[in-house]
């Protein structure tokens, strides 16, 4: 199975992650004339030489306007330099017409999203009003559209980080000086494993941590695999440890597609509609899947087993979910091994008609199928039946 390993044991940022990736593929030039013509509007990429502690990589220049993001903060702080901010839906409108795939775009809004999230918590302002600084905005933005993208061209089954080191102290930024993790990346690292080994500085962006939380489906130690490429995307910053985050593209060696993690719960004191409630809840939280099964219990009580199937990071998050919306006092944990089709998303657009289409394929296997809420939406407002609508996509 194709698995895209990122190693981070001095952090994550954006233009690391994404230096990365441009490594993996055999012409670096070619990628970087490709993310110049995603449309992103006054955004420059570069692909820079960089050696950290003897060892050669690669550093992603980001440019706005000419000026990178550094640059641009250091000038506001000497000069009082007043600069035009962008709001989360001025974000959306440049995402929408860059000339990505739909799947990109949908993927950039949902790590830009996550940000915005934590930037509404630590501000206490509605995502709504939350303002990001123009040339850190397009930073961001560029980073996160750059790494989506190339996501998609290497096209990974399976994407896992190990846990991400914080590093500590204190860091300067457009509010004034932070603490190490900065609020916002504090934030976006819940339900993540994170650490601090001593280093002094600020090893993890916000960026960093909102890219890796959206595609990593598990942050461990690096499996079997066999390796293929190694990418080394290198920071701007010197450390006594080379300052780079390594992604590994190969083949896991594992028998199985995947691996998850079941919680399981038996209760005999709720009613239906609280379950199916808690249901709700426990998959908003963060579950794969959620279902019940009825079971005989002690004593010939009827009851019913709660089973959810869960990512690593967002195990403790369920955890909590299912012991704030049930009565059960204990959870089992099993570790599940699975067998899963390559499944996509896309958006197919028929007379002003949009649809959510999911492909999946494997083992032989190649099947469609339309999002059933959609369907359901169009057949209301049209007045067709269900039926029609289908055959219509069709």
């Amino acid at each position: 199975m194709k698995t895209l390993y990122f190693e981070t044991q001095m952090g994550a940022a954006g233009d690391m992650l994404t230096a990365s990736l441009v490594e993996l593929f055999d012409d670096r030039s070619s990628i970087v004339d490709e993310l110049n013509c995603l449309g992103l509007p006054n955004v420059t990429f570069s692909l820079e030489e960089s050696i950290k502690c003897s060892i050669k990589g690669s550093h992603m220049s980001v440019k706005v306007d000419g000026v990178e993001e550094d640059e641009a903060m250091e000038h506001s702080h000497d000069h009082n330099h007043q600069h035009h901010h962008n709001t989360l839906s001025d974000i959306k409108a440049i995402v929408d017409s860059l000339r990505v795939s739909d799947k990109v775009k949908e993927s950039v809004m949902k790590v830009y999203s996550i940000i915005a999230q934590a930037e509404s918590f630590v501000h206490g302002a509605s995502v709504e009003e939350v303002h990001f600084h123009e040339v850190g905005a397009m930073d961001a933005v560029a980073d996160i559209t750059a790494f989506c993208y190339l996501i998609e061209k290497l096209n990974p089954k399976r994407i896992i980080s190990s846990p991400i080191n914080t590093g500590n102290g204190y860091c300067r930024t457009m509010h004034g000086i932070l603490p190490v993790p900065a609020p916002a990346t504090a934030k976006i690292l819940e339900g993540i494993p994170s650490y601090d080994d001593g280093t002094r500085g600020e090893l993890c962006t916000p960026t960093g941590a909102a890219l890796l939380k959206t595609f990593a489906q598990s942050f461990s130690q690096r499996p079997v695999m066999t390796i293929e490429r190694v990418g080394f995307g290198m920071g701007k910053k010197d450390f006594e440890r080379a300052n780079c985050v390594r992604a590994f593209l190969g083949e896991d060696d594992n028998t199985f597609d995947d691996s998850v993690i079941e919680l399981e719960a038996n209760i005999d004191d709720m009613s239906a509609e609280d379950l199916a409630y808690a249901q709700e809840e426990i998959l908003s939280s963060g579950a794969l899947d959620v279902w019940s099964t009825s079971i005989l219990m002690k004593k010939g009580r009827l009851g019913t087993k709660l089973s959810a199937l869960v990512r690593e990071c967002d195990e403790e998050r369920v955890v909590k979910a299912i012991f704030k919306h049930t009565t059960t006092i204990g959870i089992r944990r099993s570790l599940k091994n699975r067998y899963t089709l390559n499944r996509e998303e896309i958006i197919k657009e028929v007379e002003d008609n949009k649809i959510r289409v999911k492909y999946s394929s494997g083992y032989g296997v190649e099947r469609s199928k339309l999002e059933f809420d959609d369907l359901k939406e169009i057949a209301k407002k049209s007045g067709k039946t269900l039926s029609e609508v289908r055959k219509f996509f069709n």
